[in-house]
């Protein structure tokens, strides 16, 4: 009985850190994911969506093959690197299918992107009160240690 029990514990206890672990997400489901926000921001044509979604799903795959690689080896910042070359190469691929007012859009996605600033949560600005926005390097400079 108590090896029953034991056991029983066991499984439960595997159970439970299985699911708490969240589930990396495929190529597919990022590169659908970023697609459907630039067509929704771009108003993209069918054509721009499909040649855009190649170029996004190929940069999710490899970002998902570096956070496989990550987590079994370590951090390393030959592969980070590459990473940035092709985020840049593919960023740089994206605006050669846009219209020049698409790019203007898709400038300030890739912006907040990178400020970490959510489209789906907007702050609500009081009447009157405007928000200072601080970009580039300063920006980067501003934030304190520790603060997110």
């Amino acid at each position: 009985m108590k090896k029953f029990l034991s056991a029983l514990l066991l499984f439960t206890t595997i159970a439970i850190a299985a699911m708490a672990q969240p589930k990396m997400p495929t190529p597919e489901e990022l590169a659908k994911k970023n697609v459907d926000e630039l067509e929704t921001r771009l108003k993209l044509t069918a054509t721009q969506k499909g040649v855009i979604y190649n170029y996004a799903y190929n940069m999710a795959k490899e970002q998902v093959a570096l956070m496989k690689k990550q987590q079994a080896t370590g951090y390393n910042d030959e592969e980070v690197t590459k990473l940035y070359r092709l985020n840049n190469e593919t960023n740089k691929n994206i605006k050669a299918v846009l219209k020049p007012e698409q790019i203007l859009e898709y400038d300030k996605v890739v912006e907040e992107r990178l400020a970490g600033i959510d489209p789906k949560k907007k702050k609500k600005k009081k009447k009157g009160e405007e928000e200072e926005k601080i970009v580039g390097i300063e920006g980067l400079k501003s934030v304190k240690a520790g603060q997110p």
